[in-house]
């Protein structure tokens, strides 16, 4: 039981299994990206994305994430990214480009792929988008999670699709959820430059809900839509991400990309906090929060990557204090 206090390590196990024997209210925030639907045959068993239906699917991470929910402390964040596909009735896999294996936990190897054995069931119609992301979202929520915001994760460089029939994907979500109604979130580590003109003069004058003083009364800012900030320059986050995606020598499959994790663990784990990632992959999220001095905990059922996650980490494991 000792192992499951330890900070800065990743176990080689399911999560579900592994997240069970954690004790509540330990980490400060979970950041993570499960197997997608029907994308991928890890090879593994007990592995998540194969299941008979996106039901059934959504039910085994709705198991995993309400553990999550109990080891997070009461003020901590979930930011889930997950991907979305589309039916494909009895013929197949759950509908992914041919180029699948290049999109996010799609390989060379392993990609399912309409030429696969592997099929579901589902009501949806042949051609339909199921709708994952809400599906995961919704349930979550019914089980006492706050849905506090859909995060859009604008990929620059998305992959060709040869579809005439609609426009092709370029985007995925990051959901915010938290345990409580009131959460840590620090919202200044995440501000991004705001495009105004500094003003300055005699500026008693200003309207309500227009243009709005900083802590010098001598100065605001303004846009050229006449909305003002009080900090000198900066301005929140939007919840639109433009992030490129992104791979990494001697991996098969595109990897998270640092810069899309990177605001979520700077908003929702404090310094010397513990992040956790019950999906760890690559370790990008274990990368990310030891280079922000945070901690970590992770779950890997593939023992390929723990080699990885060690080497990008290089870190030894201790006990929690």
């Amino acid at each position: 039981m000792d192992k499951f206090n330890q900070i800065d390590v990743t176990h080689c196990m399911d999560s579900l299994e592994g997240l069970k024997q954690m004790p509540s209210d330990f980490v400060d925030c979970c950041v993570t990206s499960p197997p997608y639907y029907g994308l991928r045959d890890y090879g593994v068993d007990g592995q998540i994305g194969l299941e008979k239906s996106p039901m059934d699917y959504i039910n085994r991470l709705t198991e995993v994430f309400m553990e999550v929910f109990r080891v997070l402390k009461p003020d901590g964040t979930l930011w889930l990214v997950i991907g979305d596909s589309y039916a494909g009735g009895n013929k197949g896999a759950a509908r992914y480009p041919d180029n699948a294996k290049k999109w996010k936990q799609g390989t060379n190897k392993g990609t399912v792929g309409n030429r696969t054995a592997y099929k579901y069931v589902t009501d949806c119609k042949d051609k339909d988008l199921i709708g994952i992301p809400w599906m995961m979202a919704f349930a979550l929520r019914e089980r006492g999670w706050y849905l506090r915001q859909d995060i859009i994760w604008h990929k620059r460089n998305p992959m060709p699709e040869s579809v005439t029939d609609r426009c092709t994907k370029a985007h995925e979500y990051i959901f915010l959820m938290s345990k409580s109604s009131t959460y840590y979130f620090d919202s200044e580590a995440i501000t991004e430059p705001a495009k105004t003109k500094p003003i300055v003069g005699n500026c008693t004058a200003h309207r309500y809900g227009g243009n709005k003083y900083t802590k010098d009364k001598d100065v605001f800012f303004r846009t050229k839509s006449e909305n003002a900030y009080d900090n000198k320059g900066k301005r929140n986050k939007r919840d639109v991400w433009s992030v490129s995606t992104s791979r990494e020598k001697g991996l098969h499959f595109a990897t998270f990309p640092e810069q899309l994790i990177t605001p979520c663990i700077l908003a929702g784990c404090p310094k010397e906090g513990i992040v956790l990632d019950p999906f760890m992959g690559s370790g990008t999220t274990a990368m990310v929060a030891r280079k922000y001095q945070r901690h970590f905990v992770g779950f890997e059922l593939n023992p390929d990557y723990i080699d990885i996650i060690n080497k990008k980490t290089q870190v030894t494991p201790y006990l929690f204090v």
